[in-house]
């Protein structure tokens, strides 16, 4: 790692992974609530018309790309908002209409060659400059300051656009800037992974990240972590492994999601097979006065509505739903004769116990 460091290319490389790591997740948390993962997508290659315009014109592609993606999105914000074309029709028109007028320009442009466009296509992050860093820098903290200040509104608009817009909430003006920030997270991602994989810190680190959290906030920071590690860690391996830096970032952010899906299925099967039934006063046994159900090994013992299962110095659930053998004579319990452990019990048992409860 210190080697990379000795490098100035790599230095600025390693920033503005951080960067884009920390910014691509607080906006993509709200674009995958809203159903809009794609949607950096097509702002991706609106933004290459704009960096086309840049080479044309001998300016900034960084500049160019930012007016031209932020007139995308306000324009496929007001035209979803009123109603004049579907959201996925207007995201197809961003896609190729984008990406034919940024062929097209580039190929007209003297400096237009195939490495210009698979720069910004791909991501070329060890060319960029320390004049780039300025602007990511600063797109980086309209980002974050505005999702930060924003975010009940943005919240609220993203789970439901209608009770938000009933309660007096701006909702256009709210959904207006969401856009914007992903048309500048796009700008700034383009760099780092490309205008062809912007989307993916946006959106892999927000889904590992739900499938791990327990709440809005944690996810958010959960997959604002996530992101810098994939970002970063891209960026030091893609140095090591010779390989591009942005398909190696989205590569790690993949096998993140794959994990955190492995741990969520593993951690279902424990709290579903294996789940702590309620404190006793007493201890089960022969002359309990509960019903007693053979079960392999065991003898689970019926409680309350409960199958209670001996393990060690304590007592299992065992759900009526788990087995194939339901006591004999034992009617199903009802949902008012389950009393309430949720302080005990895991989430999803507590929930099993407390429902309609009194």
């Amino acid at each position: 790692m210190i080697e990379i460091l000795d490098y100035a290319f790599m230095r600025n490389a390693l920033i503005a992974a951080l960067l884009i790591g920390a910014a691509a997740p607080l906006v993509g948390i709200f674009l995958v609530q809203r159903r809009l993962s794609l949607v950096g997508d097509g702002l991706g290659h609106v933004a290459l018309a704009g960096v086309a315009i840049g080479i044309l014109t001998s300016t900034s592609p960084v500049l160019t790309a930012l007016i031209v993606a932020v007139l995308g999105a306000v324009g496929i914000e007001l035209a979803r908002a009123r109603g004049r074309t579907g959201g996925d029709q207007a995201l197809a028109l961003m896609f190729y209409g984008g990406i034919a007028t940024g062929v097209v320009l580039i190929g007209r442009s003297p400096q237009g060659t195939s490495a210009n466009l698979t720069a910004y296509l791909f991501g070329s992050i060890t060319a960029t400059t320390r004049a780039d860093l300025y602007a990511f820098t600063a797109l980086t903290l309209v980002v974050v300051l505005v999702t930060t200040e924003l975010r009940p509104w943005l919240f609220a608009a993203a789970q439901d656009e209608e009770y938000a817009r009933a309660s007096g909430l701006p909702v256009t003006a709210v959904n207006l800037a969401l856009s914007i920030l992903t048309a500048v997270t796009v700008v700034v991602s383009m760099r780092v992974v490309g205008l062809l994989l912007v989307s993916a810190l946006m959106i892999i680190p927000n889904a590992a990240a739900q499938l791990l959290a327990g709440s809005f906030g944690s996810a958010i920071r959960l997959a604002t972590t996530l992101g810098v590690l994939a970002a970063v860690g891209g960026v030091v391996t893609s140095f090591y492994a010779e390989t591009p830096s942005g398909g190696t970032i989205v590569l790690i952010a993949l096998a993140f999601f794959v994990v955190a899906d492995i741990a969520r299925r593993l951690a279902g099967q424990w709290a579903h097979h294996h789940a702590p039934a309620e404190r006793h006063d007493h201890e089960h046994g022969p002359d309990c006065g509960h019903q007693a159900v053979p079960h392999g090994d065991h003898v689970d013992y019926l409680h309350d509505g409960h199958r209670h299962a001996p393990h060690d110095d304590h007592y299992d659930e065992h759900h009526q739903d788990q087995h194939n053998d339901p006591a004999p004579g034992a009617a199903p319990p009802t949902r008012a004769a389950r009393p309430s452990h949720r302080g005990e019990l895991p989430a999803e048992v507590g929930e099993r116990h407390t429902d309609g409860a009194a």
